[in-house]
């Protein structure tokens, strides 16, 4: 989820409890060192919409609608 760009912080919050800083650190300790970068760079670079404030208004969904469903953080099935 924080990969994707479309999915805000907030969501990731309200799903998993992790902050914005808790999700950041454990990119960093997952990712690649380049890897990571880039993430960073796309999050921050207004492109990206992870925070809740930044996309416009017509974005109403909570996740890509390609994104698979999560209950009980297990992913389903199609």
């Amino acid at each position: 989820m924080a990969w994707e760009d479309r999915t805000p912080f907030e969501a990731i919050q309200f799903q998993f409890g992790l902050a914005e800083a808790e999700v950041i650190k454990l990119m960093r300790a997952q990712l690649k060192r380049n890897s990571f970068n880039r993430w960073r760079k796309r999050v921050n670079s207004g492109v990206s919409q992870k925070h809740l404030i930044k996309p416009s208004a017509e974005i109403t969904r909570f996740k890509c609608s390609r994104q698979k469903s999560i209950s009980m953080n297990k992913i389903s099935k199609r």
